[in-house]
């Protein structure tokens, strides 16, 4: 039976166990479809990847998510902690900066320090959200009429949308409702008071995805992506600022934003957590 090394890591946290936890398959180029699939499902953790040959002469290594559902064409977090599982296991990258190809393209990854940041893809899809639709976000996320302060689509390949609402304690308020958000990829962001909220952010992040098997993300790379590219392009946030996500879920998420020029970079720490190999 074909064996695989396999590790198991957390994203956006370095707090061990308060990020958001990825599974990572090296060497996967003989694995079917089917069976990242299944693994994936099996896993039954947001993300799942696997590392394969690049087919892009530019690129240090290959990547495929996937969710416990669907295969994902870019998310965040798995493109930082598939990029330091290949690190780990002796990759060396081309140039300065690593070069991962994904289905939405190449992605850039630096390393700063301790921790590492991807440069925000392009937005796939961007502009006001829909009446109806931002109506049924308010339903399903169970808000008052004038709660939605300002809204946007930031989908980067994920599909997400993004609400803004007052501050951070009506983001940690909210209870949604999953049947009536099913179908949609809704994150809801808020302000950090440094007045009253203890917390060394500047903006509080949820991200849900109905009907996935994890439909709260702990802590979210692809949604943060797109809303810096809304906040800063609005400028309604600073050039360097952090992002507290996974409170209520009892985890300690930190994601950094920086804009340098016309680059976004979107970072945080990673660590292994769990080493071994996996029979398929």
């Amino acid at each position: 039976m074909p064996t695989f090394d396999f590790k198991q890591l957390d994203v956006f946290s370095s707090v061990p166990l308060k990020g958001n936890p990825l599974a990572v398959v090296l060497g996967a180029d003989s694995l079917s479809d089917q069976q990242m699939a299944d693994f994936a499902n099996w896993t039954n953790l947001s993300e799942t990847t696997f590392l394969l040959t690049p087919r892009d002469p530019r690129a240090d290594y290959r990547v495929r998510i996937f969710t416990t559902v669907q295969e994902l064409p870019f998310a965040g977090h798995p493109t930082l902690g598939s990029c330091h599982a290949w690190l780990k296991a002796g990759g060396v990258p081309k140039g300065e900066v690593i070069i991962q190809e994904c289905e939405v393209g190449l992605v850039h990854i630096r390393r700063q320090g301790d921790e590492l940041a991807f440069i925000a893809p392009p937005l796939l899809r961007s502009g006001p959200v829909q009446d109806d639709v931002l109506e049924r976000v308010r339903q399903g996320l169970n808000l008052a009429p004038q709660a939605i302060v300002r809204s946007q689509w930031v989908d980067n390949g994920a599909g997400w949308l993004a609400v803004m609402l007052a501050d951070r304690q009506a983001v940690l308020d909210v209870q949604p409702d999953y049947a009536r958000l099913l179908g949609l990829a809704v994150g809801v962001i808020g302000p950090c008071n440094p007045a009253h909220d203890d917390v060394n952010a500047q903006f509080e992040v949820r991200g849900f995805i109905a009907g996935d098997g994890a439909p709260e993300d702990p802590a979210t790379g692809s949604l943060n992506a797109g809303v810096a590219q809304w906040l800063l392009g609005e400028e309604l946030a600073p050039e360097h600022y952090v992002v507290s996500q996974g409170t209520v879920l009892g985890r300690a998420g930190r994601i950094r934003i920086e804009r340098q020029g016309e680059n976004i970079w979107v970072g945080g720490a990673v660590a292994v957590c769990i080493e071994g190999r996996l029979q398929l």
